[in-house]
């Protein structure tokens, strides 16, 4: 039965991950003892702030600007502000998004591209323009970081401290994803449209921009899924606020206007001096948290590991395993995150059973039972089924811990030391992802416990015929 289970602990899509708000690690990076006046904002800060004031998206009643913070720079409040109040609204002519690339001079050869690429090729352009090539966009992008703590811009001895992780496999493939298309769009845009771009983009520009846009840019927004908001793209992100409702949204600018604004308020009231925060995505894992914006939680719950089954193409049964996982919402290659301290996907043990199902259990494939069979699935078929996912599952468990440089009491004696900051990160993924490893052995190891004690299909059918009896004794009858 095992011949036909195929078990991968790998990273998911690395694309498949939302990209909902951004972290800002800003260049401008300075610790700075809590009791003393705050530092004064780089020059270039003052300049986007006095364009924003010019352009009458803010003036001296604005209740929060700029300032530096831990993280770099973020936005501090210059009064109290009530919960839910709007700290700064945005008008769309300021927006960076694909309409705004459509309507600059490099609007044409960007048709038909990624909005994604289209917005990178953009931001590219805007940073490599001479000094002399005047551009308003040059007040915001002034202000953005050469890179950020995300994985996606360490080093590769960096990136050695993740050895073993899914996080490094994500990153890579990322890094990978993001060359491939730019060494298309390089040979497809950038070198045939010279009057456009007159300057040497790199891989190195792509990737910057691409780190932007994964760390800064909003989404989920009405009509907009992929844009950024100068000044509201300020605002960090804090784990004790948790909720996401209400902190952003897109509105009209006025009854009688069809223009819109970004308007930003708020989850929770503020002191003037404390920076103002909100919850960037509670349902991000510290593995998603590190690669898009370069920072990851202490929370428990943000631990999680990927699991990845597959019906083997090799299975007898392939076809029919695959109906039927797709009849009930599930592919031949499923993915399943499962989180330090929370039961497993609900989807999951069914699924292990189908992969796994075979030998004298594989009359539960048949078509007669195709609208059921997911609910049989529910529950243990047979202890051969049983015992071979728990020793399957518990087998690729040990096998990625084994993978690791660390163990996890080595990372627990690092954590709290004077650790440089991407350090920190690592080991905090490192241990998280052992944590949640242990979590599934523990689990399957108590299910491989109780496999005596276990009701099976037939059992539970010969029951439901009525012929077991209370004790568990099939009934015979004798003949009359």
């Amino acid at each position: 039965m095992a011949t036909f289970f195929s078990t991968v602990f790998s990273s998911p899509n690395p694309i498949r991950s939302k990209s909902i708000l951004h972290y800002n690690q800003q260049q401008f990076t300075l610790k700075c003892n809590a009791s003393a006046a705050a530092p004064p904002l780089p020059a270039e800060v003052h300049t986007f702030w006095k364009w924003l004031c010019d352009e009458k998206v803010v003036s001296s009643k604005s209740p929060a600007k700029p300032g530096i913070v831990p993280e770099g720079l973020g936005l501090v409040a210059e009064r109290d502000i009530a919960r839910n109040e709007v700290v700064l609204e945005v008008p769309k002519k300021f927006w960076i998004n694909p309409d705004t690339v459509s309507a600059s001079e490099i609007g044409k050869v960007c048709n038909g591209l990624k909005p994604w690429i289209s917005v990178a090729l953009f931001l590219i352009r805007e940073k490599l323009r001479e000094q002399n090539d005047y551009s308003p966009w040059r007040n915001y992008i002034d202000i953005l970081p050469e890179c950020t703590d995300s994985t996606i811009f360490w080093s590769e001895e960096e990136l050695c401290e993740i050895e073993g992780t899914q996080l490094l496999s994500t990153t890579l493939s990322v890094k990978e994803y993001v060359k491939n298309e730019f060494l298309q769009i390089q040979e497809q845009v950038i070198l045939p449209n010279k009057q456009l771009f007159p300057f040497a983009v790199t891989l190195e520009d792509f990737i910057w921009a691409f780190g932007i846009l994964r760390s800064r840019a909003f989404s989920r927004l009405r009509g907009q899924n992929l844009v950024l908001i100068p000044l509201a793209d300020l605002i960090n992100h804090s784990p004790s606020i948790t909720t996401e409702d209400y902190a952003y949204e897109i509105k009209g600018a006025g009854l009688f206007s069809r223009d819109q604004i970004f308007s930003l308020r708020t989850p929770i009231p503020v002191k003037a001096g404390q920076q103002v925060l909100i919850q960037y995505d509670m349902n991000k894992s510290n593995a998603e948290l590190a690669l898009d914006y370069g920072f990851i939680e202490s929370t428990p719950d943000r631990n999680t590991y990927t699991l990845t089954l597959q019906i083997s193409d090799s299975d007898p049964y392939f076809d029919d395993k695959l109906d039927i996982a797709e009849t009930n919402g599930t592919k031949d290659v499923q993915y399943f995150d499962i989180t330090l301290g929370r039961p497993l996907p609900p989807k999951m043990l069914p699924y292990l059973r189908l992969v796994a199902l075979g030998g004298t259990d594989a009359f539960l494939l048949e078509s007669i039972f195709r609208n059921s069979v997911w609910d049989h699935l529910e529950l243990p078929v047979s202890r051969d089924n049983e015992e071979v996912i728990c020793q399957v599952v518990r087998s690729a468990c040990r096998s990625a811990l084994s993978s690791y440089r660390t163990t996890i009491e080595e990372d627990e004696k690092l954590k709290g030391g004077d650790l440089d900051r991407r350090v920190e990160i690592a080991v905090g993924i490192r241990a998280g992802e052992k944590m949640v490893l242990q979590h599934i052995d523990g689990i399957f190891k108590e299910r491989e416990m109780e496999l005596d004690e276990n009701e099976y299909y037939q059992e539970r059918r010969l029951r439901d015929l009525g012929l077991v009896g209370e004790q568990g004794d099939i009934i015979f009858w004798e003949p009359k």
